[in-house]
């Protein structure tokens, strides 16, 4: 058992000794570690210690040193956070600085040719991951002047002298043309990308459709042209319902409007719920009367109006979002859509082929929930062989020599093509005389229908008058009958041959006049001037001759049939 003196000597002793050293474990380095793997140090012995990546000492070292003292480690080990000089893209740094602490600022500036989005000199900040925000410069690009003027078409708000790059420039068609292409045009680096085109649009629409209870402010003759509109009013005591106007469009009227009796005009419902937004002073409005509403979800202001029976636009705290679309896709054989214009849901882009290609499907394209839908094809026009024969028909042809040229050597027509039919004499087209080439096909052929004919001017001479009518069909035949003792010379009937009548027959007298002489034959009987058609005449031989063959004649149609021959015969003694 040792004594206290003993006790207290050793517990003095200690302390000196631990005085002498210190302990890695005695001290911290954030952001730091001891470089050497001693784990105790004599008094007044310096060591190393090194700071982690992106930390450095206070004065921008990766290393310092701290040294062991009566008093402990001194100084304290610093590690502070730290960012290198930044290697910037397209931009220069405005300081010769070699490393910078956390919060230093550093600006920049952009390299020639090069600026940033505003223009203007940025700067950066050293945080705890780097330096931020990085900086962009964007390659110089060179305004555009206004515009270009577009054939049948007219820019939107021409105001501007200066458009910058990626500015837009939106185009309409005049009326009677329809769009092809993009309605709007991007200015990239000085140069406007492709103008759309405006197309004339053939078709028609014709008359003005009748609106029940309504009438037409004002109206011209028709045929009305692509984008031709016409305004409405309705009557006393009758409300429009829908748009007061309706307009061509490629040939098809927009639907009409509705003349409603205002006393028959439905009333709206109040149908959103206390949980979707806050209740109203009453739930039952009239037509044409408006409402505001904020929803709950999103505290946004809403208006709508009671448009007989249906909101207008419909009551609704959903919250639909819409995605724009891209650029449009760059479709095989159509023409460049180049643009980096982004569109808005719902709208649509018109597509033109290159030559000698044709659109299959849609003509537009539609942006709808962030992505192009009916996206068409552009196959190559197919063209038409030698275009058939209509009976009673030819195809027009400009010059005598084309003519000659289509009868000698086959010839394709490419697609599109346009040919024209012509009757003969005596027909006319019964549908329009153009045909078309559609991909290799020819559209429907016409047809050449005879003309009528007018009853005939001509008489039949001893014929039987015929039924009369005032008008005959082409092929409709007109027979006619000899009165007795006449018959018909040639065809009984004449035909309705487009607008002429074939050649008419000609009624002959049947009787015969004048007994043939056949030699040594007699006739039996009385002699007589004429003789009915049928009638017969008989024959006889004189003495020492004999009949060969038939001994009478018959009157057929005022000619003698028949030929009764005497011949001598042998005398026998």
């Amino acid at each position: 058992m040792r004594f206290p003196g003993e006790i207290v000597w050793l517990i003095l002793w200690t302390v000196c000794v631990a005085k002498e050293r210190c302990l890695k474990s005695d001290i911290t380095i954030e952001n730091g570690f001891f470089s050497e793997y001693e784990f105790a140090y004599p008094l007044n012995k310096e060591t190393q210690y090194q700071c982690k990546p992106g930390y450095v000492t206070p004065d921008g070292k990766t290393s310092g040193s701290i040294t062991c003292l009566q008093s402990g480690w001194s100084p304290q080990p610093t590690c502070i956070k730290s960012c290198d000089v930044p290697v910037l893209e397209n931009a220069r740094i405005k300081s010769h600085g070699t490393w910078f602490k956390l919060n230093d600022k550093l600006d920049y500036e952009c390299h020639d040719g090069f600026e940033s989005r505003d223009g203007r000199t940025g700067s950066i900040v050293c945080d705890n991951d780097g330096w931020s925000p990085k900086p962009i410069c964007y390659e110089q690009t060179k305004r555009c002047s206004p515009p270009p003027q577009l054939l049948n078409g007219e820019v939107k708000e021409t105001d501007k002298e200066i458009y910058e790059h990626n500015d837009l420039a939106e185009y309409v068609c005049n009326t009677r043309f329809l769009m092809k292409g993009f309605n709007k045009i991007q200015c990239v680096d000085g140069q406007w990308t492709d103008l759309p085109m405006c197309i004339e649009v053939e078709s028609t629409c014709g008359d003005i459709p009748e609106l029940h209870y309504g009438s037409v402010v004002e109206s011209s003759v028709p045929p009305y042209h692509h984008g031709d509109s016409v305004e409405f009013n309705c009557t006393e005591e009758f409300t429009m319902i829908g748009h007061k106007s309706i307009t061509c469009i490629s040939g098809m009227w927009t639907p009409l409007p509705q003349c409603i009796a205002t006393d028959k005009l439905e009333k709206c419902k109040y149908s959103l719920t206390r949980k979707e937004t806050n209740p109203l002073s009453k739930i039952v409005f009239d037509h044409n009367e408006k409402i505001s509403y904020k929803c709950r979800r999103t505290m946004k202001q809403k208006h709508s109006t009671c448009i007989n029976g249906r909101w207008d636009p419909e009551l609704n705290c959903t919250e639909v979002q819409t995605q724009s679309c891209p650029p449009p896709p760059q479709i095989p054989n159509a023409q460049n859509m180049a643009t980096t214009v982004n569109y808005q849901d719902g709208e649509k882009v018109s597509v033109v082929c290159q030559d000698n290609y044709i659109l299959q499907d849609a003509e537009e394209i539609v942006c709808k929930d962030g992505r192009w839908q009916s996206i068409p094809r552009c196959v190559e026009k197919l063209a038409c062989p030698q275009p058939p024969r209509i009976e009673h028909g030819t195809i027009k042809s400009s010059e005598f020599s084309e003519e000659i040229e289509e009868t000698l050597k086959p010839k394709l027509y490419p697609h599109g093509s346009k040919l024209n039919y012509t009757c003969e004499d005596g027909f006319r087209i019964s549908e329009k005389d153009e045909i078309t080439c559609q991909m290799g096909k020819w559209s429907s052929l016409p047809r050449c229908v005879g003309l009528p004919c007018a009853p005939p001017e001509y008489v039949v001479l001893r014929s039987i008058p015929p039924r009369k009518s005032d008008t005959y069909q082409y092929g409709e035949e007109i027979v006619y009958e000899c009165v007795e003792g006449f018959w018909i010379n040639g065809s009984a009937s004449i035909k309705c041959l487009g607008g002429k009548w074939s050649h008419p027959p000609k009624c002959i007298k049947t009787d015969c006049f004048g007994l043939p002489d056949f030699g040594n034959a007699i006739p039996i009987g009385p002699m007589k001037e004429s003789y009915k058609s049928e009638e017969k005449v008989t024959y006889k031989c004189p003495k020492y001759y004999e009949m060969d063959g038939p001994n009478f004649v018959q009157c057929i149609k005022s000619q003698w049939i028949g030929k009764p021959t005497c011949k001598g015969t042998s005398i026998k003694f």
